[in-house]
């Protein structure tokens, strides 16, 4: 056989193998958005989920059940939802970009951007910060146009007296009610999650460019990441997805005549999708900043108006969480991991952000390679007098990022912060911390899970042998 041949026979292996194993992967994803879509769907008791997975740059989709009632008409990848607070996260990626350009500065009094001015913005002298507002620590005592004595009763006509609240403010009125509120603690201790600190990032966006909100979202965002359908303000012509309260009302669509910065963007599945590959772009200096660790946290960390990033048994984990009236959207990314995920469902009830957030976690778990595996023991082992307990981070992730990794269970009430149960760096990303065995009561059976900087609740294996039933999988042991 010539070396030529032989060169050509190698390079055509290769390919074959190449290909079978992304069918292979193709195959698993889709199985994987069947089982986690199906499941949510039920759960839920939403009419319509939508789910986005993005994997080393590749995108997948599907969708399940109706978005019609009554129909058995499916969304699409371009039906229009409401994304709502899932706009924080493109208000977070300009105010990033409007430090990295030194247009503002993180350590700066926010009054020096604010038209007017606001004695009343600061706390025994100390003022709001740029930081202070993008990671949700301002001290702001309210929102704006207030709503709370709205919200005090809810019931399914709440969401339309809000609507109206919303359609008869201005920007006017936004200005004078802003001299009145008053913060409650001093900036950038407390966390309060504030659409008023979003508002206000528009108004200040605003003024160091001399672009209006939407202009800056089109030129620095939309238009770079090819989301074609993204938009604040939608033509009358064009139809956005009917979305269900708790009792299945029908659910009416935001109004606002502010900035529109802290939730009134629309968009499809199939934008979204393209945003998260726009998050996971490790080259794209913006990205890396907004999902940056701003205010140096030991724990989790907000980044730039993300609802939360920590680091996880996955890595860094970044996660956003939209709800409307009628609808709610998870939008996620673990930049170490290269995947992305995003899950629209048409409804709005109390306990769908919980439905929502645990399947992002079951997906992420069933995308590991380990899930295939054969079942064994996890996270411990029994050694002479000795029970040890053993945590193992993926050498592929960022060890850098764990300060400490923390056992909580039922024998010490579910508490990370338990300075008894604070696990040892033994080096090659494992963590051990061992006890005689007398200290636990023999025959009892035991339930514990792994934490990382005190936040970062691990998820069990799909191939640990020892969990305990139910939906958090706890791990298990006892001593005989």
């Amino acid at each position: 056989m010539t070396k030529a041949l032989l060169l050509l026979l190698t390079s055509l292996i290769c390919l074959t193998c190449f290909a079978q194993q992304n069918a292979n992967t193709e195959n698993l994803i889709y199985k994987v958005l069947d089982d986690n879509g199906n499941k949510l769907l039920k759960g839920s008791k939403a009419y319509s989920v939508s789910i986005g997975i993005v994997k080393d740059g590749k995108t997948y989709t599907k969708h399940f059940g109706e978005i019609e009632i009554g129909t058995g008409k499916k969304a699409t990848n371009e039906t229009l939802f409401e994304i709502a607070s899932v706009t924080k996260v493109f208000t977070g990626l300009l105010m990033a970009k409007a430090v990295l350009e030194k247009k503002i500065n993180l350590e700066d009094d926010i009054r020096k951007y604010i038209t007017g001015s606001y004695p009343n913005l600061e706390f025994a002298g100390n003022p709001i910060r740029i930081k202070d507002m993008v990671s949700f620590k301002t001290g702001l005592d309210r929102d704006l146009p207030d709503n709370i004595e709205l919200r005090k009763n809810e019931n399914d006509s709440t969401a339309f007296y809000c609507k109206k609240l919303d359609e008869s403010y201005s920007k006017m009125q936004f200005f004078q009610d802003l001299k009145t509120v008053k913060l409650d603690t001093l900036p950038g201790t407390v966390y309060t999650y504030s659409n008023l600190s979003l508002q206000l990032s528009a108004h200040i966006l605003e003024n160091v460019y001399h672009k209006s909100y939407e202009i800056l979202l089109k030129e620095n965002i939309l238009s770079k990441a090819g989301m074609t359908s993204t938009q604040l303000n939608i033509p009358e012509n064009e139809k956005i997805a009917n979305g269900y309260n708790g009792n299945h009302i029908l659910m009416p669509h935001f109004s606002n005549n502010l900035w529109g910065s802290q939730g009134l963007l629309k968009s499809t599945l199939n934008d979204l999708t393209k945003f998260l590959l726009f998050e996971l772009d490790k080259k794209n200096r913006f990205v890396q900043e907004s999902q940056r660790n701003v205010l140096n946290s030991n724990q989790n960390w907000y980044g730039y108006f993300w609802d939360g990033i920590e680091v996880v048994d996955n890595g860094k984990f970044c996660h956003k969480h939209g709800g409307a009236y009628g609808t709610q959207t998870m939008f996620v990314v673990y930049p170490e991991l290269n995947l992305g995920i995003s899950i629209i469902v048409n409804i709005s009830a109390p306990n769908t952000y919980d439905f929502l957030f645990n399947t992002v976690l079951e997906i992420a778990e069933d995308l590991k390679p380990e899930s295939k595996t054969d079942k064994k023991l996890y996270g411990y082992k029994l050694s002479n007098d000795k029970v040890v307990f053993t945590y193992t981070y993926p050498m592929k992730l960022d060890a850098s990022l764990i300060k400490k990794v923390s056992i909580a269970g039922s024998f010490n009430n579910w508490n990370p912060q338990d300075n008894d149960f604070q696990m040892v760096s033994k080096g090659h990303h494992i963590f051990e911390l061992e006890f005689p065995k007398t200290k636990f009561e023999k025959g009892k059976t035991y339930v514990f899970k792994f934490v990382i900087n005190t936040v970062g609740w691990t998820t069990t294996p799909k191939n640990a042998l020892n969990v305990q039933d139910g939906e958090d999988r706890n791990l298990t042991f006892k001593i005989e």
